[in-house]
């Protein structure tokens, strides 16, 4: 379901706070680096070493966070027209990538070492601690996070957070496979790192995913397109409405919708339905900032019948033709096609000064259409 936010806030102030809480989480992912990769070493804890190689992969993800970020709250200009949004989604499809290669890479030394018992250590105390510290930073960043993600409604920037809670989790693992290892069971250390790889893998699918589905434009879900008809229907005008398609650029929705009319409304007042349907739809989803909307008539499988009837020049010439034994002819203000049905009716304007009474008008009426 589709929920309006309380309240906008501009593409700068958007930028602002991704950027500092991108900026925080990489200075504690660097802290945090150089302890786990210290204690890992002297502690001699693999599982330790690949939550190092987890928090570095955060890292990377947040330094796309931040690039991305700057690019994709660029406002639209001649090449981007439909603005930048994707280049966000483009680092949230990056990420996942990085942290898949992570995983890999994390199995295959896992299986190495745990086939190969000579390559089994001990670890020590000092390692407890920079997992404990891990634990807590990295769960303190999720929060922090998350809560800024909601308030900017930035898909990459909950992606990004939700990275810091599969740190803060894999910490959890490690721990568990440190104190497992301390205690005799040294198999643990590396039972630790596959499930710490495991879990990297699960996120970098859970980013990857939906953010290669928007790239190639797949539409929202059916229980969202269904909010979208209802909002459209309930606009005076409308009769009813299909082709209705939907796509995402970052946290934008882009939507496309034919709309049927009274068939003989002007122009103009089409015109009108079209925006006030335009104006609901942006107005109760904050996230849809651009809607197309067509103008039908009729429904398109019937419409494709007139194609075949002429168009106004050839009408009107032909009109011309005919009525030009009519010395009222030249009178005419204005010829009004209406194609419905497959058919083409004709609206003539002529000035009421023309007849003298209703009869006359009736006469010269006739005359017309004979």
């Amino acid at each position: 379901m589709l929920k309006p936010s309380s309240s906008k806030i501009s593409q700068e102030e958007r930028y602002i706070a991704i950027r500092n809480v991108t900026l925080l989480a990489i200075f504690l992912d660097i802290v945090l680096i150089i302890f786990q990769v210290i204690a890992g070493i002297i502690g001699h804890s693999q599982a330790l070493i690949a939550e190092a190689l987890h928090t570095f992969s955060d890292l990377i993800s947040s330094g796309i966070t931040l690039i991305a970020a700057k690019y994709s709250t660029q406002p639209p200009d001649l090449r981007h027209p439909y603005g930048h949004a994707r280049f966000e989604t483009l680092a949230t499809v990056a990420v996942g990538g990085l942290l898949l290669l992570t995983t890999a890479g994390l199995l295959i030394d896992a299986q190495r070492r745990l086939f190969d018992p000579a390559l089994l250590l001990t670890p020590t105390r000092i390692t407890i601690i920079v997992a404990i510290l891990s634990i807590v930073v990295q769960e303190s960043l999720y929060h922090y996070t998350i809560s800024i993600a909601k308030r900017v409604r930035s898909p990459m920037l909950r992606a990004n957070a939700w990275h810091h809670r599969s740190d803060a989790i894999s910490a959890v693992v490690a721990l568990i496979g440190v104190v497992g290892s301390m205690l005799g069971f040294l198999w643990l250390d590396i039972l630790a790192t596959i499930v710490i790889a495991i879990m990297i893998g699960y996120v970098g699918l859970s980013l990857s995913l939906p953010a290669i589905n928007e790239l190639v434009d797949t539409g929202l879900p059916k229980e969202e397109l269904i909010e979208i008809e209802e909002i459209i229907k309930s606009v005076k005008g409308v009769r009813s409405l299909h082709q209705l398609r939907t796509r995402k650029m970052g946290i934008n929705i882009l939507v496309d919708i034919h709309i049927l009319v009274d068939p003989r409304i002007s122009v103009s007042e089409g015109h009108k339905i079209s925006t006030a349907v335009r104006t609901r739809l942006i107005a109760e989803i904050p996230e849809i900032t651009e809607v197309l909307v067509h103008i039908d008539v009729k429904n398109d499988d019937i419409a494709k019948t007139i194609s075949k009837l002429p168009s106004r020049d050839e009408i009107t010439a032909r009109l011309q033709q005919h009525w030009q034994s009519l010395e009222v002819a030249g009178a005419i203000e204005q010829i009004t096609l209406h194609y419905l049905s497959g058919q083409l009716t004709i609206d003539i304007y002529l000035a009421l000064t023309l007849v003298q009474d209703f009869k006359e008008a009736q006469l010269l009426s006739q005359r017309f259409t004979d």
